[in-house]
C-alpha cells in the first residue's frame, strides 16, 4: 500500500500558491513540491494529488490519498467528478486539472481519506509547510491552466 499525503496553499485566492505531497511506500519516502505565481487553493490541493499519483511508476498499485481538501475528496469519493466529466466539465472550475487527474486515476487503485487540516496530523502539517514555502519561494512557475484565462470559477 502506497500512502500519499497532500496539501495545497494559496497566499490570496488567487495569488501565489504551492503544493506539497509526501509519497510513502514501505521504508521509502519522497517529498514533492512546487510553487506558482498565480493560482488558487483548490488548484493546488488537486495538483498535489495529481503530482503524487503521477510519480508512482508501477501501475495498479493500491494508493491511499490523505487530503484535508473536501473539494478534492468529495469530488472523487462522492463521484461528482465523473458526472462533471460526462457533461464536459461545463461551468466547472479547474477542468484542465480534473481532466489530468482522470487520466492518472484509473492507473492505480486509489482510495481517499479526508483528514482535518491544521489539526496536528504530522504528514498533513509537513505537506502544509512544503506548500506554503513553495508559494513563498522566489522562483515561481506559471500555472498555465489558471493564467491562460481558461480557469472558470464555479
Amino acid at each position: 500500500m502506497i500512502e500519499l499525503y497532500t496539501d495545497g496553499a494559496s497566499r490570496g485566492n488567487p495569488g501565489p500558491g504551492g503544493y506539497g505531497a509526501i509519497l510513502r511506500w514501505k521504508q521509502h519516502e519522497k517529498e514533492l513540491t512546487e510553487g506558482f505565481r498565480k493560482t488558487t487553493n483548490n488548484r493546488m490541493e488537486l495538483l498535489a494529488v495529481i503530482k503524487g499519483l503521477e510519480a508512482i511508476t508501477k501501475p495498479g498499485m493500491p494508493v491511499t490519498v490523505y487530503s484535508d481538501s473536501k473539494y478534492v475528496v468529495d469530488a472523487v469519493e462522492k463521484g461528482w467528478v465523473f458526472g462533471w466529466q460526462k457533461k464536459g466539465f461545463k461551468g466547472k472550475a479547474n477542468s484542465d486539472l480534473w481532466s489530468r487527474f482522470l487520466r492518472i486515476y484509473p492507473k492505480h487503485k486509489v482510495k481517499f481519506v479526508w483528514v482535518r487540516g491544521h489539526a496536528g496530523h504530522p504528514e498533513n502539517e509537513r505537506c502544509d509547510v512544503l506548500a506554503v514555502n513553495s508559494a513563498l519561494s522566489p522562483n515561481l512557475l506559471v500555472d498555465q491552466g489558471f493564467e491562460s484565462g481558461a480557469y472558470q470559477p464555479s
